[in-house]
């Protein structure tokens, strides 16, 4: 994994080996060098402490002697850092909440993870914006963002690329791309994005042979990646469906993006006219746009609220050009190769999947092997060069949601479903089940792995888990 072990010694210095310093981990690939980690574990079996907290969907944040968390009780916002030994809780700060949101039923105000740079904490609210803390939890410093123009929620987590915080904001209008400066909070560059609509995704770090950093980005319809330094757009690829949550894996020389919605299965693709024959045909009034009393399209009717992206109650050029775009993606799993300049997608696209998509899981890529995790429980292996399928089958046991990721460590895969059975698989090709572990709470962060010892969130409590010594 030569780009993934550049990247550690770029973005996560200075950090610690065993640190686990954003959402999954080092550059968001969810793989830990950690050994003799426990197969089974529960309340009571190979559990360090349980420390409860407020819920939350973040993911647990690992740097120093710290773990930093958001959560939200009685609709106020917190920032939680708790002991990394003990799990005693050091400190837990408030964030403002000027406003409250919309959120899809399965996201929480509390979803994007924290990222530390081994001493400080960088947290994002979609509710709020960015707050930074030190050590001891006082506050460096606080940006206001918003309001956001996403009927899910926010959900993309803040990255650290030196002395830059960098944070996705892609929304139904206003998508934008933005690096600030980490010991400031103040702004340093923002890319517009507005070809792009809601995005999830959280941005993972390139270092190129031959040139400067770079953050890739999946986003509705294309896979971008932007210099760092300048947040100048280097090269993309497109293909991709119209919306993404999963974040993207980088390894050998590849990226893989995983994307699936609503209606883009494969099958479901249709042309839609341009906007100037609509206009022609719909546009009673002569405005130049396209009110919802001039439609007379069932399905458009019923999927007005996603059309009109402004909620301006009316269709422009942007809304239309952007329902052809979404009429005619296609979910899939893609292989990409890494690089480039410009334009790449016939150049860098070496192969493409499209059963068995999950909603929201990111895949994993660990010794040699790519894993994509469905609802219901359905794990895919795939030989990561060529897109062959190495084995695919159900979780006994563990057949319900999954919203948080895989990852992998100790020659093992580990994965929690929603309802907080807790697989552990031994890794390969031909994975097998080793142990299905009934948390009894449920679950939606990823479970993040150091010290030996693995940390995992359900909707109750922090847990530490390690084989007993």
């Amino acid at each position: 994994m030569r780009v993934f072990t550049a990247i550690v010694a770029i973005a996560c210095s200075p950090l610690c080996a065993a640190d686990w310093p954003m959402f999954r981990g080092p550059n968001a690939a969810g793989v830990s060098d950690e050994k003799n980690l426990p197969v089974e574990f529960g309340k009571g079996k190979n559990m360090v402490w349980r420390t409860p907290l407020p819920p939350g969907h973040s993911s647990p944040v690992l740097a120093g002697d710290s773990i930093f968390l958001t959560a939200v009780e009685d609709e106020r916002l917190f920032t939680i850092c708790l002991d990394r030994q003990t799990g005693r809780v050091k400190w837990r700060r408030e964030a403002p909440r000027p406003r409250k949101e919309e959120l899809h039923k399965s996201n929480n105000p509390a979803s994007p993870s924290a990222v530390s740079d081994g001493t400080n904490a960088y947290v994002f609210f979609t509710d709020f914006g960015l707050l930074a803390y030190g050590p001891d939890g006082n506050e460096l410093w606080r940006q206001p963002l918003g309001p956001f123009n996403n009927p899910m929620g926010m959900g993309a987590s803040p990255v650290l690329a030196g002395d830059l915080l960098l944070l996705i904001l892609d929304q139904e209008s206003g998508s934008y791309f933005t690096a600030l400066d980490k010991k400031t909070g103040k702004e340093r560059w923002r890319v517009d994005r507005s070809d792009y609509t809601r995005g999830f995704s959280t941005p993972v770090l390139y270092q190129p042979d031959d040139g400067p950093l770079q953050a890739i980005i999946a986003g509705s319809y294309r896979l971008t990646s932007y210099e760092v330094a300048t947040g100048k757009p280097v090269w993309w690829v497109g293909g991709l469906t119209w919306q993404l949550k999963p974040t993207p894996v980088m390894a050998d020389g590849m990226i893989f993006v995983q994307g699936w919605a609503g209606g883009s299965d494969t099958g479901q693709q249709e042309f839609v006219e341009p906007f100037e024959d609509a206009l022609k045909r719909l546009d009673k009034n002569g405005d130049g746009r396209i009110a919802k009393d001039e439609v007379t399209d069932p399905k458009m009717l019923k999927d007005w609220n996603s059309l009109d992206l402004d909620r301006d109650s009316a269709l422009n050029e942007r809304d239309w050009s952007l329902y052809r775009s979404r009429r005619q993606a296609q979910n899939a799993i893609i292989g990409i190769k890494l690089g480039g300049k410009g334009d790449m997608t016939e150049k860098n696209t070496v192969w493409r999947y499209f059963k068995s998509l999950p909603n929201v899981p990111s895949p994993l890529w660990y010794d040699g092997v790519l894993y994509m995790l469905k609802e219901g429980g359905i794990l895919t292996s795939f030989d990561p060069k060529t897109g062959d399928v190495l084995k695919q089958g159900r979780l006994t046991g563990a057949l319900g949601l999954y919203f948080a990721s895989p990852v992998g460590a100790d020659g093992k895969v580990y994965v929690v479903s929603e309802e907080g059975k807790a697989v552990v698989l031994k890794a390969g090709g031909e994975w097998e089940i080793l142990a299905v572990n009934d948390l009894g709470e449920g679950a939606h962060a990823t479970p993040a792995i150091a010290d030996g010892r693995m940390y995992l969130r359900t909707h109750q409590a922090l847990y530490c888990f390690a084989n007993a010594q």
